[in-house]
């Protein structure tokens, strides 16, 4: 029978685990078809990964925070939530537009992006660069999670919020491709040291 701290530490080390695989994923749905854009332009096919991606980073935003949660605070609280809220906007937002208005005539999109249409999906991409700022200070701060994913973490994915929306190019192919490896270097750290957790409170590991 384990104990209530094994238990707790195989539940936290699952979510974290989990919650890197889900990075992962969403790092790989941003990058392989930013990567096939980058020479045959947006397709249905690259659409359909990219409109799904936001949804797999929430796992991994989780897992992070509660992770570092004891070097952050109230300040990494407060900046995971905002965070959280943002992707959520975000993520609607771009499934939209990869999986709705990708459909649409230049014509009917004009008609369709007309009132309060244009200010709301501002405001959303607004939301999600400010909560990345955010936990992405967190991390820092934290200094748990390897210095050079965090950084661009609080600095390339606000300006992805925005550059997102400019024509494609190669330039906005390879910032998708940075995006996506961002959160796949961030998922593996998250992994190792969810592994190292499970070595270091296993039983029957012996020490030499």
């Amino acid at each position: 029978m384990s104990s209530p701290i094994t238990s707790s530490t195989s539940t936290f080390r699952a979510g974290a685990l989990y919650g890197a695989l889900c990075g992962a994923l969403s790092g790989l749905l941003i990058a392989l078809p930013a990567m096939v854009e980058a020479f045959t332009g947006e397709t249905a096919a690259t659409s359909i990964p990219l409109a799904l991606s936001p949804a797999f980073a929430l796992p991994l935003l989780t897992a992070l925070q509660r992770w570092q949660s004891p070097a952050t605070g109230r300040f990494g609280e407060i900046a995971h939530t905002v965070n959280l809220i943002g992707l959520g906007l975000f993520g609607c937002a771009a499934f939209a537009s990869n999986l709705v208005l990708f459909y649409f005539d230049d014509d009917v999109i004009d008609d369709a992006l007309t009132g309060p249409t244009i200010p709301a999906l501002i405001g959303s991409a607004a939301v999600f660069a400010v909560g990345c700022a955010l936990f992405g200070t967190a991390m820092i701060r934290a200094r748990v999670f390897p210095r050079i994913p965090v950084w661009g973490y609080a600095v390339v994915v606000p300006l992805f919020a925005f550059l997102t929306a400019l024509p494609d190019s190669l330039f906005t192919s390879g910032l998708h491709v940075l995006v996506g490896g961002i959160l796949i270097w961030l998922s593996a750290a998250l992994w190792r040291m969810a592994q190292d957790v499970e070595h270091a409170t296993d039983p029957t590991r012996v020490s030499v």
